[in-house]
């Protein structure tokens, strides 16, 4: 037996060792015990302050939206969410002992929202917005909590998630936590206003909004360094929220409250997409709430208002026509009865085109869905509808549309590969 041999052995049973020795740690850190189940408390076990305050907590959260499936019972769960690694459905977190959260006790609950641990020990996935939820309070948890226990149960068992191999082994999310769970509460800042505080605490808590207005990278983490710098939502583009927003008059505190209120800005734009149940559950918070995190948000853009505080309205009608031919022609039948100047429904609660923020982007994404899925007031009775035109026109009508209004009511240079781009947002509209 040589030397070399035994060496080459030695060396290979080394590696086997240390790779075994790594998975095991690695095994370690993914480990989470299991929280022993609680009988069903019973919903006198809250009291009616805590449970309404939890309603209030849930409404900026938006918890309804996400875990309640189109035509489901409310937050029965069930809802698809698709992301760059396959679809996610929301769970039940209403209190049925089989299919919900009923045998989850406070501590099970607070572990899940600031931790990304379900009851059972298992890795839940950042659908759950666990890098926000993180921040907040024990107590407004608890309250949370209360509003859900009180609901009525429903049993229903969420469809498998379908995602690409191997992110469907939960324990690979630890490592991803690792990267991008950065825990703790949200610093106060003496330098701010009370409400400034309580504004940065449900902005970058409950209500969670760099989730979706802020970029993400590659593992879906969010870009800390580019915080509110636009990100994606459900297929619409989450516009950004800093220095660099879009917008052609910038946003003050009041038009951000009045918008976070109603659905609707008539110095801006009204809510569309994704935006819209975020708007309904606001409508219905406090509004000293509201009016912090519009305070708050309105500081994230500061650089804008000294620059831009009122910009003339743009209507670039002749050389936009000559252009986009036409896209004229089909503006003229499908849209100027509502938005061209002088039309009867422009002054009823319907901003100028020149005003969208959508329009103004640099990514025509949202616009594209704009006029794909149209606009339905979040709030009833209040703000604009407008009619998608998804199933009457094709992809080359869309771009041809959306390039003339670009021309025609804002100075931004045209939007390259509009077509491809409407076809790919399409696409993605469609599914999962």
């Amino acid at each position: 037996m040589s030397f070399s041999w035994i060496f080459r052995r030695r060396t290979l049973g080394g590696a086997a060792a240390a790779g075994l020795g790594g998975a095991l740690a690695a095994l370690a850190l993914a480990w989470r015990p299991v929280i022993a189940p609680i009988p069903v408390p019973p919903p006198s076990s809250f009291s009616t302050d805590q449970v309404a305050r939890g309603a209030t907590l849930a409404d900026i959260g938006d918890c309804s939206v996400c875990h309640t499936a189109e035509g489901g019972r409310p937050l029965a769960g069930g809802r698809p969410l698709a992301t760059p690694f396959g679809v996610l459905y929301s769970d039940n977190l209403t209190p049925d002992p089989d299919t919900g959260i009923g045998h989850w006790s406070p501590e099970a609950f607070k572990r899940a929202m600031k931790d990304g641990i379900g009851r059972d020990g298992a890795h839940l996935y950042p659908a759950l917005p666990y890098e926000h939820f993180t921040h907040v309070t024990d107590a407004d948890l608890d309250a949370l909590y209360a509003f859900l226990m009180t609901r009525q149960p429903v049993h229903a068992e969420a469809p498998a998630n379908r995602l690409i191999p191997p992110l469907g082994f939960r324990p690979l999310l630890a490592g991803w936590k690792l990267l991008f769970l950065h825990k703790g509460p949200v610093p106060f800042d003496p330098s701010h206003s009370a409400e400034w505080n309580r504004g940065a605490y449900l902005t970058e808590g409950f209500a969670h909004c760099g989730a979706c207005h802020t970029p993400r990278n590659l593992a879906g983490g969010e870009e800390g360094s580019r915080a509110y710098g636009g990100g994606v939502a459900e297929g619409w583009r989450a516009t950004a929220l800093d220095a660099s927003n879009p917008a052609a008059r910038a946003w003050t505190r009041d038009a951000l409250y009045t918008y976070l209120a109603t659905g609707i800005s008539p110095d801006h734009s009204a809510a569309a997409g994704p935006m819209g149940p975020v708007i309904k559950g606001l409508s219905t918070a406090p509004e000293a709430d509201v009016r912090a995190i519009a305070t708050y948000i309105a500081s994230k853009m500061l650089g804008r208002e000294a620059a831009e505080p009122s910009p003339t309205l743009i209507d670039n009608t002749a050389a936009a026509a000559k252009a986009y031919t036409a896209g004229a022609t089909l503006f003229a039948g499908a849209c100027a009865g509502c938005h061209s100047q002088g039309a009867p429904m422009l002054g009823q609660g319907r901003p100028s085109l020149s005003l969208a923020s959508n329009l103004g982007d640099g990514d025509p994404t949202s616009a594209i869905q704009d006029l794909l899925q149209g606009i339905e007031p979040p709030v009833a009775g209040r703000g604009p509808k407008m009619p998608g035109f998804a199933d009457s026109l094709t992809d080359a009508q869309v771009a041809e549309v959306l390039a003339y209004i670009r021309a025609r009511y804002t100075n931004r240079p045209a939007w390259p590969g509009l077509e491809k781009a409407v076809r790919v947002t399409r696409k993605e509209g469609a599914e999962p």
